[in-house]
């Protein structure tokens, strides 16, 4: 799949069918949040990858809007170690790594309003790491939606040199 297209078709997933994601694929996933840009090369990010489901289900209770994370065939905790733009590089990372397992099938979605501090006693992290996000990943229960997401048009959204000119002025001048 083409980078736009992951991009264009990539939707929250929060219902997962109870398959095993295969190691070689969640391993491709890794190396995508490996390979993210970093303020100045630090790659201050640390992936521990969840797949029992005991510890899931704890993980789940950890935020108000986290149940899914209980029916994911696994998740990614990730956190960032003495990271300078810890919200910046983590949400690089892990962006990179949610395009590609939508590349290869598998679907995933944002999760915040964590219980840090229980997260970091569940899964043994260093009390100095900032976690950033747990990510449920599975293979989605329903066919994905791809190309049906709802989002303003780039006129809307976009200017040319200033704010107030349309971007619609440089597409002329091409």
């Amino acid at each position: 799949m083409e980078v736009m297209e992951a991009i264009r078709t990539n939707l929250a997933v929060r219902e997962f069918r109870p398959d095993k994601v295969p190691k070689d694929i969640i391993i491709k996933i890794l190396e995508a949040g490996r390979l993210a840009h970093s303020s100045k090369n630090t790659q201050p990010w640390r992936f521990i990858v969840v797949d029992d489901k005991d510890r899931l289900s704890l993980l789940s209770k950890t935020t108000p809007t986290g149940a899914h994370i209980a029916n994911a065939a696994f998740a990614i905790a990730l956190f960032m170690e003495n990271a300078k733009l810890p919200e910046v590089d983590g949400a690089r990372a892990m962006e990179d790594m949610m395009l590609v397992a939508w590349s290869l099938g598998v679907g995933s979605c944002w999760i915040t309003n964590f219980d840090e501090e229980k997260v970091k006693q569940i899964l043994n992290v260093p009390k100095e790491w900032k976690l950033i996000t747990v990510a449920p990943f599975g293979y989605p229960v329903k066919p994905a939606r791809k190309g049906k997401k709802k989002r303003k048009a780039l006129e809307e959204i976009a200017y040319y040199n200033t704010y107030g000119n349309p971007i619609s002025r440089m597409i002329e001048q091409r």
